[in-house]
């Protein structure tokens, strides 16, 4: 229970509309996408930077444990109190503040979603490169308490290599800027310490990110398979060939079943693993690597390769693995592609680095 004086100051704080500690709204709070479940005895919803930093400020004064939460999708347990205490939900923070594509980076708040910084890149010919599944619900401010990562970690890496710097607010509600739009500023990497670190050291109220240039061509494959650790070597044999695809995914016969009965995306029910390759850049050259790929998939008794036509055909394909995250279908499990054909067992997922692809 927490002290009626400290809800009257939040109330001053953020406004007596943005703060709970009604039972019902513990209740929606209590429980993220994970199994982890603790109803907290407040939620406040600061709407800035500043806001944010006095709430902490005051929760800490009165010994109050803090959580901070966007919309509550990852997997860990991350966002869920478990000792009670105050949620601090951060939704409100949700604006692009800037984007600058000769920069090649774009300043955002936590609660913006992936796919809204995703959808108001793609116009000015560039992209954030981690891409989890659940991208349309899952805040940035979350990816960074995950280290999220996505399909494209496999070449592009996860959050922590796209994140430039940072307005964080510590405990006791002291302001500390991190980084910048440099690439790579002088000093110690005060970043890497806290993206992924779940808000346990800090609260993110801003965020400079990296962004890209838009791929000049994309080619996706589909091969299908009738056993499963064939497909696996398949995975091996492309990376030891030194050839890094943007992405490389890998479905079971449960998954393909449980994507095919939710919403069709034409993957053949009776194969037992079906993988999506997919390479993206210079369009000159992207003709040869997807067919060395197809190439090293046949070797390993693949029995069909498809190839995507066009947009439509490519956002088909992806929409499997897409809804195999979230909730359609079981989690993915995720080795080191020189290990996978080892542990070819009923899994489905990807050879990029070990990741919780959910944030």
């Amino acid at each position: 229970m927490i002290d009626p004086s400290l809800l009257r100051r939040l109330q001053r704080i953020v406004g007596p509309e943005n703060v709970s500690a009604g039972r019902a709204n513990a209740e929606v709070y209590s429980y993220d996408a994970s199994l982890a479940v603790g109803p907290p005895d407040a939620i406040v919803l600061p709407g800035d930077t500043q806001q944010t930093a006095d709430v902490l400020r005051a929760a800490g004064e009165a010994r109050v444990p803090c959580v901070a939460r966007g919309f509550g999708t990852n997997l860990s347990g991350g966002s869920v109190a478990a000792d009670g205490g105050l949620i601090v939900e951060l939704s409100r923070l949700n604006r692009i503040l800037e984007v600058r594509p000769e920069g090649r980076y774009a300043v955002v708040q936590p609660g913006v979603t992936n796919l809204e910084l995703q959808n108001a890149l793609a116009p000015k010919g560039t992209f954030y490169a981690p891409d989890p599944a659940s991208q349309k619900v899952s805040t940035l401010g979350g990816n960074v308490g995950e280290n999220s990562g996505g399909p494209h970690c496999l070449k592009y890496g996860v959050t922590t290599n796209h994140v430039l710097g940072m307005t964080v607010v510590l405990a006791g509600g002291e302001v500390v800027p991190l980084g910048s739009a440099a690439l790579d500023p002088p000093g110690y990497d005060l970043r890497g310490v806290l993206v992924g670190s779940e808000g346990t050291l800090a609260i993110v109220t801003e965020l400079i990110v990296r962004v890209l240039p838009l791929p000049e061509s994309v080619v996706t494959l589909l091969a299908v398979y009738d056993d499963v650790a064939d497909a696996a070597r398949s995975v091996s044999d492309v990376i030891a060939a030194g050839i890094v695809p943007a992405t490389l995914e890998m479905m079971d016969a449960t998954v393909i079943r449980a994507v095919e009965q939710s919403k069709p995306c034409g993957y053949p029910l009776d194969a037992a693993a079906v993988l999506i390759a997919e390479v993206d850049g210079p369009a000159a050259d992207l003709d040869r690597q997807a067919g060395r790929i197809r190439e090293l998939c046949e070797a390993n008794r693949c029995r069909e390769v498809r190839r995507a036509a066009d947009a439509a055909e490519r956002d088909l394909l992806w929409a499997g693995p897409t809804r195999g995250l979230r909730g359609d279908c079981p989690a993915r499990a995720e080795l080191p592609g020189g290990r996978l054909h080892r542990a070819a067992n009923p899994l489905a997922g990807g050879p990029g680095p070990g990741r919780c692809n959910c944030p």
